[in-house]
């Protein structure tokens, strides 16, 4: 057996052990403080690091995953702990850093000069003001309120003209959307029959047992925040399926996946025993026959709803059920809960008649039971997300609010109303009436600012203001098929 020389030892060799050794005394250290959840962590750690160097260089990804990721990013909360909320603002940052590495014509998008852009600016700008709200008592406060109020809005919009500007961006959207959908319909549908699992047992039993099992009966939530939230998103999907479903499909198959889908997601709404996702079903697909222009859609349309609406407000028809009962509740104008929020809303215009700027992003509901407990904002129920936009920001801010979804619906409105029967009339009409059926909710419930409605419909705004661009680009390419057969 020959022994090497010990001068023959080479340096990279020496450095091999010293890693292997830092390595292992990481490790050891790591599993002794922080178990067995922090070996997995570091073991996640370069696989999270390829995912930011993939946004990094291909932030259209970034895009992406901060779309899927929304969707989930509440639920995932009762399984593991963890900010997960600010998962998406890291995507979000991450996505922004890849756009500014591209060059100068790559970030010339038709759409920047939206006057989306210009309107959400707006509306961020007196966001940010309102950190000096002399009523305003927590700045951490605004920071996390803010992200639903406006700043996931003001990112989300100018980064997605930016990547996604293409109407094969605009299919993709609908594709990823209706099968996370149908995916959240199925696991309510377990939860139903089957059971809820430990973790949702677990979340249930810290206090949301009181408002998601009425009378015996569980108030499906999915892996949303909540069965208010749950309800809502599938009500918006079932419209925009429904819409799509009317019109021109290239193939059978993707009609039938249209029918479907939104036939499954009214069905998720309905076992949420959420009432207000009723009104965003039919106002959704009420607003849309309107804005089609074309009477073969619009008078068996407008019999359908009013044959539903009467069934539901005039007679005793599946009083039996469960979920047509609770709905039924949302229509009676006498209803308890109504009367509840209306006493609320008359107690709120007395405090806030001396403070138009409202008492601060962050000082009502959730955020004001963290940061400013025992306070007027932080005990008073809001249920609306108007009324919450009203006490955080006062009649101004709900005035400036109000005014940039007015100006957003009547726009779009008009474009659409005047465009030609297309499969893009379609696509766009419906998430034009999934968008005014959520505006129209959001009254009753605080559905807007939350995942993954939101980002949905900050998402659909986009494209639907890149309207004209697709119609152009249609054109186009139209002129040069007919010149090139001539």
């Amino acid at each position: 057996m020959v022994i090497p020389h010990p001068n023959s030892v080479k340096v990279k060799d020496i450095l091999k052990v010293i890693v292997l050794a830092l390595l292992a005394i990481v490790l050891g250290i790591t599993f002794s403080k922080g178990g067995i959840v922090s070996m997995i962590g570091l073991a996640a750690l370069p696989f999270a690091l390829g995912f930011v160097g993939l946004i990094i260089a291909k932030p259209r990804f970034g895009m992406w995953a901060m779309f899927v990721f929304c969707f989930f990013a509440n639920g995932i909360t009762r399984y593991i702990d963890g900010p997960f909320g600010l998962g998406v603002d890291i995507i979000l940052l991450l996505t922004a850093l890849g756009v500014l590495f591209r060059t100068k014509e790559d970030l010339e998008s038709p759409g920047v000069k939206s006057p989306l852009m210009t309107v959400v600016f707006i509306w961020f700008a007196y966001t940010v003001f309102e950190i000096v709200n002399p009523e305003a008592r927590s700045f951490e406060a605004w920071f996390y309120a803010v992200r639903g109020v406006s700043l996931y809005f003001v990112a989300t919009v100018p980064l997605a003209f930016i990547l996604l500007y293409r109407e094969e961006d605009l299919d993709k959207f609908i594709s990823i959307w209706f099968g996370i959908s149908l995916f959240a319909t199925f696991w309510g549908i377990k939860q139903m029959v089957i059971g809820v699992d430990a973790a949702e047992q677990l979340w249930l039993d810290l206090g949301a047992k009181s408002t998601h099992i009425l009378f015996g009966k569980l108030r499906v939530f999915s892996f949303y925040s909540d069965a208010g939230q749950f309800g809502a998103a599938q009500a918006h999907t079932g419209v925009v399926a429904g819409v799509l479903a009317m019109g021109p499909c290239k193939t059978k198959r993707k009609k039938y996946f249209y029918i479907f889908t939104s036939l499954l997601s009214l069905y998720g709404m309905a076992i949420s025993g959420t009432r207000g996702a009723l009104f965003v079903a039919i106002t959704g697909f009420a607003i849309y026959f309107l804005v089609s222009n074309n009477m073969k859609i619009i008078i068996p349309g407008l019999i359908a709803g009013v044959l539903a609406f009467g069934a539901l407000k005039f007679t005793n028809i599946g009083q039996n059920n469960d979920q047509v009962r609770r709905m039924r509740t949302a229509l009676d104008p006498n209803d308890a809960s109504l009367m509840a929020r209306l006493e609320n809303q008359k107690k709120l215009k007395v405090y806030l008649a001396s403070r138009p700027i409202g008492g601060g992003i962050g000082s009502a509901g959730s955020w004001g039971q963290r940061f400013s407990p025992g306070s007027f904002l932080a005990t008073t129920p809001l249920d609306s997300w108007y009324v919450k936009i009203w006490a955080e920001s006062g009649i101004i801010g709900l005035t400036v609010y109000l005014s940039m979804l007015l100006f957003l619906l009547g726009n779009r409105f008009i474009f659409l109303f005047k465009m030609k029967d297309t499969e893009l009339k379609f696509k766009l009409g419906a998430l034009y009436g999934g968008f005014f059926g959520v505006c129209f909710a959001s009254y009753g419930n605080q559905i807007f600012g939350q995942f993954p409605t939101g980002s949905v419909i900050y998402l659909s705004l986009v494209f639907m203001f890149l309207g004209e661009t697709f119609v152009k680009k249609a054109s186009l390419k139209q002129e040069d098929e007919i010149s090139n057969i001539s």
